[in-house]
């Protein structure tokens, strides 16, 4: 299983808003954003910063979806 952060980018799209102003607002690295869109494991601490900037529940910007064969 992996997660996938296109509910994320589809939220951001929804909000009028660039990657980058969330990495600002979010005070994530460019790391933690390169690992979101990489669909990469990234902290909870993480994904808890991101839904307290977009107001918003961890599967609002998330999902665990089955690996890819």
């Amino acid at each position: 299983m992996a997660a996938s952060y296109k509910k994320l980018w589809k939220l951001l799209i929804d909000k009028d808003m660039r990657r980058e102003d969330l990495r600002l607002a979010a005070g994530i690295t460019t790391t933690a954003m390169a690992k979101l869109g990489r669909n990469e494991d990234v902290k909870t601490s993480v994904l808890l910063k991101i839904c307290k900037v977009l107001d918003c529940d961890i599967s609002d910007i998330m999902e665990i979806v089955e690996d890819e064969k």
